[in-house]
């Protein structure tokens, strides 16, 4: 007895600019498609007190650290695409 199973992928278009196709193709492993970048790139994250253990943050705390977090890494990025050939 043989027993079949179809799967139906379905897929969508996006429209994007250069500058975010730039960025998710510099983030894309040379291994993935930009499909599992994507999903790997926004995977849900839990708390950042959650990487700490004990840390105990307010919510104000967290999004206070996650907006400067967020500010220096865009500060980064900007100097590494200016800086690095």
């Amino acid at each position: 007895m043989y027993g079949c199973t179809y799967i139906q992928l379905t897929s969508k278009n996006i429209s994007i600019t250069e500058e975010a196709y730039g960025a998710l193709e510099r983030e894309k492993r040379k291994d993935e498609s930009f499909t599992d970048a994507i999903l790997r790139l926004t995977q849900k994250r839990g708390k950042l007190s959650d990487c700490f253990g004990t840390w105990e943050t307010t919510d104000a705390e967290q999004i206070a650290i996650e907006q400067e977090l967020r500010r220096v890494w865009k500060r980064t990025s900007e100097r590494i695409v200016n800086e690095v050939p």
